[in-house]
């Protein structure tokens, strides 16, 4: 059961209705996360939204900012968004078994997408100064200066919505993952 009230996306006005239109006619629904989101604040699904056209207009391959998502996802223990970026992952191209292993927090078998995997989850576990030899590693794998900010604003927006899932329980409208 969810904590927040969230409307359904019939029942919104204004702003909030808006923006439920504008979703429901890109993805054909309006999941329950910005449902949750928008029934709250709608500047600030409003501002998500923006940053996920930021994210998807990026030099980063759309199955990478999906594997950053999930492992992201994975630290935090949001079912929701673990549920959602598996179906997005797949998507994107990703393979099954690899979002498995992406999930578990293991290596895929890939040089650059472990180089990847490894500096977001050492970002995203640790404190302090990033070791140099990891921002060193993924930038020998190929990424650039301009990627690692790029990877930092994917960083950024799933911890958000991992956030307001976790405080929500937000219920599932994606295909659980096994």
């Amino acid at each position: 059961m969810t904590r927040l009230t969230t409307l359904k996306p019939g029942e919104a006005t204004g702003e909030a209705a808006a923006i439920f239109g504008q979703i429901k006619a890109s993805l054909g629904k309006v999941p329950n996360a910005y449902a949750t989101i928008g029934t709250h604040s709608p500047q600030t699904l409003s501002a998500m939204l923006n940053v996920d056209a930021v994210i998807s207009a990026s030099s980063l391959e759309a199955a990478d900012v999906e594997a950053i998502r999930l492992a992201v996802s994975a630290l935090s223990g949001c079912d929701y968004c673990l549920a959602a970026h598996t179906m997005l992952g797949k998507m994107a191209g990703l393979k099954p078994d690899l979002m498995k292993n992406i999930r578990a927090g293991q290596g895929v078998g890939d040089a650059r997408l472990d180089a990847l995997l490894i500096f977001v989850r050492t970002v995203v576990a640790s404190r302090d100064t990033v070791p140099a030899n990891v921002l060193d590693a993924l930038l020998s794998a190929g990424y650039s200066e301009r990627q690692v900010v790029e990877i930092l604003l994917v960083i950024t927006s799933i911890t958000f919505t991992n956030l307001v899932n976790r405080v929500n329980d937000t219920a599932l409208d994606f295909p659980k993952i096994d």
